[in-house]
């Protein structure tokens, strides 16, 4: 794959939004919207591939020199990130296909595909303002998502939605602008190592990598995520849980890494916020009494422990790993537990209690799902985790020590939610010990409902296979990952050295005859 067709991957999808907004067939929407993030799973494929032997490509728009023109960027781990976005992306559309969202509104199709235009940007750009515009451009469909999907609660939700989202906005471009000022570039090749020789500058990064841990959903301003997501519908959520959250978490490891040279000294800081973000996120998930809630918060806890693999090695192996895990996991149970919302109409534990007995599909499928998530063979939850220990331990210090039990105890308090979660959807009982299950709500109401006494006619609704697809998909990939791990660490590997050792990253961007003088540290020329 050449670097020039490298902005094409933020392009076609900006295209294929126009082209479904104006054509007037719902089928067509659904195809097109489908087509466009296996697409990128298959250029990220592509890319993986490409890499092997050519480790970064990149161009540059807009007829400037390099360090100064829009640069777009791809190594390893940004084709890693497209494969998982892509993958997820696609599971999450066509569970929302199943649903019926593509059927209530026109335009759902043209939203996702801006939002997946706005991923896929983010994800290739290496230019900090350049960031700040295709997160936005992000957050503008979300809002209309928002408010045209979901519970009554969406209005509500929406507002809180955007005004956290403006805020932090306000924030990131402000700190890009304090990057320009005592830089005088926004070009991440030119900033490579800059945080660690200029305290200014290390400031002004930091008030960037602040503004993307908000987007992110980490303590103290993660509250914003639990109320927001289950708002809206479980195939908008799963959406939202592959793109927003690990975007800005990408963006802060790519920042970390080559602004920051990885320096321990600056992780601390870093590395506390993470932990008191696993924790708190685990033991608030252990409230809630619904289910997309308590997934909600172990997406926050999640994040946590994303950034304190970061943080506190040397290298950010486990992040990657756990952070590709997370998107496969998380998306998997928001669809699971979706696809028994929208049969049921309720993701209330109590409502529906003892679904076992009568979703035998979906109970297997959760059982695996749960495992995955608080880290249980075999599935890529033991993998993230071993990844997320070693790469702690392998620090030596009290640091990783710290690390290693917070994030044991934050997966012990995980499983703690998971099993309540597990016993008010799926066993006799609701949380309060004396729920009716939901299968005996819906008989006796159907009976009720000028059915006579026809037994024949009183056939409660289940939950059809199509609705498990996306998410039985998912975990699958999660069971896939760890039966042959083998096959993905080499891609890891790649993934980490040229985070380690920006230099091929530098080089390729700033490739030109004017590299070295179009753009320096400091604003001369």
């Amino acid at each position: 794959m050449t670097a020039l067709l490298l902005p094409l991957l933020a392009v076609v999808p900006v295209l294929a939004a126009a082209l479904t907004a104006m054509a007037p067939w719902r089928a067509f929407g659904r195809v097109v919207t489908m087509t466009v993030p296996a697409v990128t799973m298959l250029a990220g494929l592509a890319l993986l591939v490409q890499h092997r032997s050519e480790p970064v490509i990149a161009t540059h728009v807009g007829g400037f020199v390099p360090g100064v023109a829009i640069p777009f960027v791809s190594d390893t781990f940004t084709a890693l990130m497209l494969v998982a976005t892509g993958v997820v992306a696609l599971a999450s559309l066509a569970f929302c296909a199943q649903t019926g969202e593509f059927d209530r509104s026109r335009y759902f199709a043209p939203l996702a595909l801006l939002l997946l235009a706005g991923a896929n940007g983010a994800l290739l750009t290496g230019d900090l303002f350049n960031l700040f515009v295709f997160v936005e451009v992000m957050l503008l469909p979300s809002y209309a998502l928002i408010a045209m999907t979901g519970t009554w609660r969406r209005l509500g939700v929406g507002r809180l939605f955007v005004v956290i989202n403006l805020l932090t906005s306000t924030l990131l471009l402000g700190g890009v602008a304090f990057v320009y000022a005592t830089a005088g570039t926004v070009n991440l090749a030119v900033l490579a190592g800059a945080a660690t020789e200029d305290g200014r500058v290390a400031a002004a990064l930091g008030v960037v990598v602040m503004a993307l841990c908000i987007k992110a959903g980490a303590v103290p301003v993660h509250g914003w995520l639990p109320r927001a997501y289950p708002g809206t519908s479980a195939g908008v959520m799963a959406l939202f849980s592959a793109l927003h959250t690990k975007v800005a978490l990408y963006a802060v490891i790519r920042i970390w890494s080559t602004a920051f040279d990885l320096d321990p000294a600056w992780g601390r800081v870093l590395l506390v916020v993470a932990l008191v973000t696993i924790l708190w996120g685990a033991v608030a998930s252990a409230a809630p009494v619904d289910a997309r809630e308590i997934l909600a918060w172990q997406m926050v806890s999640g994040v946590g422990v994303i950034l304190a693999a970061l943080a506190v090695a040397g290298a950010p192996g486990g992040s990657i790993v756990y952070m590709i895990h997370h998107m496969i996991t998380i998306g998997a149970l928001v669809m699971l537990v979706g696809a028994a919302e929208h049969v049921y109409r309720t993701d209330r534990l109590g409502s529906l209690s003892g679904l076992w007995h009568r979703e035998r599909p979906l109970g297997v499928l959760m059982v695996v799902a749960i495992a995955a998530l608080v880290g249980l063979p075999p599935t890529s939850g033991l993998i993230g985790k071993l990844e997320v220990v070693s790469a702690a331990l392998g620090t030596a210090g009290a640091w990783g020590v710290a690390t290693v039990v917070v994030v044991l105890l934050g997966s012990l308090i995980g499983l703690v939610a998971m099993l309540r979660l597990w016993r008010g959807m799926m066993w006799r009982g609701g949380v309060d010990g004396g729920g009716t299950p939901v299968a005996a709500i819906i008989d006796d109401d159907q009976r009720d409902g000028g059915q006579g006494d026809d037994d024949d006619k009183c056939t409660p609704p289940r939950v059809p296979t199509r609705l498990l697809v996306p998410g039985g998909a998912l975990v699958a990939l999660s069971v896939a990952m760890f039966l042959g791990y083998g096959a993905v660490a080499p891609e890891v590997d790649r993934a980490v050295a040229g985070l380690v050792d920006t230099s091929a990253y530098v080089q390729a961007v700033l490739d030109g005859p004017d590299a070295l003088t179009a753009t320096t540290i400091g604003g001369t020329s």
